[in-house]
């Protein structure tokens, strides 16, 4: 399994401000009114990464039981910590994604609406949001960097070394 890149997240995140910036100005100069960030945003958002680190310190303290073989050590699954990397590579994409819409429409709220007291209220729940999907990719990251086979695999190294379970 592939290894996300901080720079593959970041294009996304940037080019979704970009076309978000560009589509709530467009959206506005055809004078309709631009939609709203809805409250629940940041909050889902933030929900999502408590999940993906809660996931990773599990799964981080019994992979370090397994290893240093305690009589207790309850064994991870390889299927089930795979499922946990995909779940965290899926979440950080999303979210980067996520994060730059809510940033391009926080960002244009904030150069082009301020004065409007509502619209105030919406740059907060942006920015919010914004902060909350950097919370997911870095807990999706996280948890994909826990979830890393260990370069001495003890089926004799025949996996890459590396790489992701």
């Amino acid at each position: 399994m592939n290894q996300l890149r901080i720079g593959t997240l970041a294009a996304l995140f940037a080019a979704a401000v970009a076309l978000s910036w560009a589509g709530a100005d467009t959206w506005d100069r055809l004078g309709n009114t631009t939609p709203s960030v809805p409250l629940l945003a940041p909050v889902v958002l933030a929900l999502i990464a408590v999940v993906l680190f809660a996931t990773a310190l599990s799964l981080r303290s019994r992979l370090r039981a397994q290893r240093e073989r305690r009589p207790d050590a309850r064994p991870v699954d390889r299927m089930m910590a795979a499922r946990a990397v995909v779940f965290g590579q899926a979440s950080a994409l999303v979210s980067a994604l996520a994060a730059g819409m809510y940033g391009g429409f926080g960002l244009w709220l904030v150069l082009e609406r301020l004065d409007v007291p509502n619209r105030r209220d919406q740059a907060v729940y942006a920015g919010c949001a914004v902060v909350a999907g950097i919370a997911v990719v870095i807990a999706g990251l996280f948890l994909e960097r826990v979830c890393r086979l260990p370069d001495d695999d003890e089926n004799g190294g025949d996996g890459p070394a590396g790489s992701s379970v």
